[in-house]
C-alpha cells in the first residue's frame, strides 16, 4: 500500500489534471479581481452554478487587450492545474478577451475537434464526384447572390446540366431548421447527381447555421456527394470539413460540377481542391501536434515552478506580519509549557528510586543463592546414599554372585539350568565360566 505525503499527492493530482486537459477555453463572469504589486492578476470565473480561481501572470497579462473587471463576461484560454501549497484547483490564464465573437470561435473550434476525432473529416470517407453530372441540386437562398453566380457559371459552361433549387434561409434563427428540412427533402427525393450547399460571404455570425452539428451530420449521411460552397475563399465552416468537396466560392462550385472545354483544366481544379483539403487536414494535424508538444513543454518547463513560487510569494507577503506575530506568541507559550513539564518530569527522582531498589535486591540475592546451593548439595548427598543401598554392585561386594545362561537370562532356580548348561557367573570383581552338574532336589 502506497502512503502519500500531502505534497506528493498534490503534485500527482496537478500532473494528472494538466496531462488530461491541457489548454481549455472557458467563458464566465469575473469576480474578486485583484492586481497586487507583483503585476500578476488574480480573479474568479463563475457562472450561476459554480466558480473557479484563476491566476494570470505578468508575462501574459501584459499582452492582454482587456483588463478584467468584476461582473464582466470574458473568454479565456487557460491551463488546468493545482496550486500545490494550498491544494487549490485553479486555472493559469494565458489569454483573455471579451465574450461574444470569441465564444462563437471557441464553439467552432470545439465542434471541429470533436468531429475530427470521430473521423468525419477523414479523406478516406469522402466520395469522388461522378464523372457524368447531368442534374445538380443547390440548397441556398433563392434570392441571394450565391444562386445567381451558380446559375450564371453553369449556363456559360454547360447549359445542358439541370439545376434543382431547394430554397432555404441561410442566415438568422430560421436558417438551421429550414436547412435541415431542405436537406431531408433532397435526400428523400434523391433526384440529383451532386448536391451543393451554398451562400455568399459574411461574418461568423452570418455563416453560423453552416457550423451547426446537426446540419454537418446530415451532410455526412447524404446519399449523393455533397459540395460545400459557403462564403468567400478565406471563410471556413464545419460544413466545409464534412462535405465531400469544399469549393472556395459558389462560382467555383458551379465550375466543379460542369465540364469545360479543357478537360485538363477540370482535372487541375479537382486536384487543387483535394490538395487544399489535404493541406488543411495536415495543418490541422500539425496544429494539434504542436498544441500537444506545447503542453508537454509547459509541463516540463521550469517557468511553471517559478509561477507557483511567484504566486506563493504574493500570498506570503500579504500574511507575513500577522503570521510572524502569531507564531512568536505561540512559540513563547510552548516554551513556557515545556519548561514546566520538564521540571515536573525530570528523570533524576526515578533514577534515585531505581538505584535504591537495585541495591536492596542485590543485598538479598547473595544469601538466597547460598542457601539454595547448600540445599541442593544436601539433596544430592542423600540421593547418592539411597542409590548405593539398592545398587546390585553393592550386593556383589557382600559375596553374592549373578548367574546367567548363554542367552543372558538370570538363573534364579536350578531347574533353569539342566546339567551341561554353560553358565556365566558375575562377581563383584570379574566373571567366571562354569558348566552345571547334577543337582539334588
Amino acid at each position: 500500500m502506497d502512503i502519500y505525503s500531502v505534497s506528493k499527492l498534490n503534485n500527482d493530482i496537478r500532473l494528472a489534471l494538466e496531462q488530461q486537459f491541457g489548454n481549455v477555453w472557458l467563458v464566465g463572469e469575473v469576480s474578486n479581481f485583484a492586481a497586487p504589486g507583483s503585476g500578476h492578476w488574480y480573479f474568479t470565473l463563475k457562472d450561476d452554478k459554480a466558480q473557479i480561481r484563476c491566476a494570470m501572470f505578468r508575462g501574459n497579462n501584459q499582452r492582454a487587450k482587456i483588463r478584467p473587471q468584476n461582473g464582466v463576461q470574458v473568454l479565456v484560454r487557460a491551463r488546468v492545474t493545482v496550486y500545490a501549497p494550498r491544494g487549490d484547483y485553479q486555472l493559469i490564464v494565458e489569454h483573455i478577451e471579451d465574450a461574444g465573437q470569441g465564444l462563437l470561435q471557441q464553439q467552432f473550434e470545439q465542434l471541429k475537434v470533436k468531429l475530427a476525432a470521430e473521423g468525419l473529416f477523414a479523406n478516406e470517407r469522402k466520395r469522388p464526384l461522378p464523372t457524368d453530372i447531368r442534374r445538380v441540386g443547390v440548397v441556398t437562398s433563392p434570392t441571394g447572390a450565391a444562386i445567381q453566380d451558380i446559375l450564371a457559371v453553369m449556363k456559360r459552361r454547360d447549359p445542358n446540366v439541370e439545376v434543382i433549387i431547394y430554397p432555404s434561409a441561410v442566415q438568422g434563427e430560421a436558417a438551421i431548421p429550414q436547412l435541415k428540412h431542405m436537406l431531408h427533402s433532397a435526400f428523400v427525393r434523391n433526384e440529383v447527381d451532386v448536391l451543393i450547399v451554398s451562400r455568399g460571404g459574411g461574418s461568423i455570425e452570418d455563416l453560423w447555421c453552416f457550423n451547426d452539428e446537426g446540419v454537418a451530420r446530415m451532410l455526412v449521411d447524404a446519399p449523393m456527394p455533397v459540395i460545400s460552397a459557403v462564403g468567400h475563399e478565406i471563410d471556413f465552416t464545419i460544413c466545409d470539413f464534412v462535405a465531400d468537396l469544399r469549393a472556395p466560392t459558389p462560382s467555383a462550385a458551379a465550375e466543379v460540377v460542369t465540364k469545360d472545354r479543357s478537360q485538363t483544366l477540370q482535372q487541375l481544379q479537382s486536384l487543387q481542391q483535394r490538395l487544399m483539403l489535404a493541406q488543411q487536414r495536415k495543418l490541422t494535424h500539425s496544429a494539434q501536434r504542436f498544441q500537444h508538444l506545447q503542453v508537454r513543454l509547459q509541463q516540463q518547463h521550469p517557468q511553471r515552478q517559478l509561477q507557483q513560487q511567484a504566486q506563493r510569494a504574493d500570498e506570503l507577503q500579504a500574511r507575513a506580519t500577522r503570521a510572524m506575530q502569531v507564531q512568536l506568541q505561540r512559540l513563547i507559550q510552548r516554551q513556557n509549557y515545556f519548561q514546566s513539564r520538564l521540571q515536573a518530569l525530570h528523570p533524576q527522582k526515578d533514577l534515585d528510586r531505581c538505584q535504591r531498589r537495585l541495591s536492596d535486591v542485590q543485598q538479598r540475592l547473595n544469601p538466597a543463592i547460598e542457601r539454595l546451593l547448600k540445599q541442593k548439595t544436601e539433596q544430592q548427598r542423600s540421593l547418592m546414599q539411597a542409590l548405593n543401598i539398592v545398587s546390585p554392585l553393592n550386593t556383589l561386594d557382600r559375596g553374592y554372585a549373578i548367574v546367567r545362561d548363554n542367552n543372558g537370562n538370570v538363573i534364579r532356580d536350578s531347574q533353569q539350568a539342566p546339567p551341561g548348561t554353560e553358565l556365566a557367573i558375575r562377581l563383584a570383581k570379574g566373571e567366571l565360566r562354569a558348566v552345571s552338574a547334577l543337582h539334588a532336589d
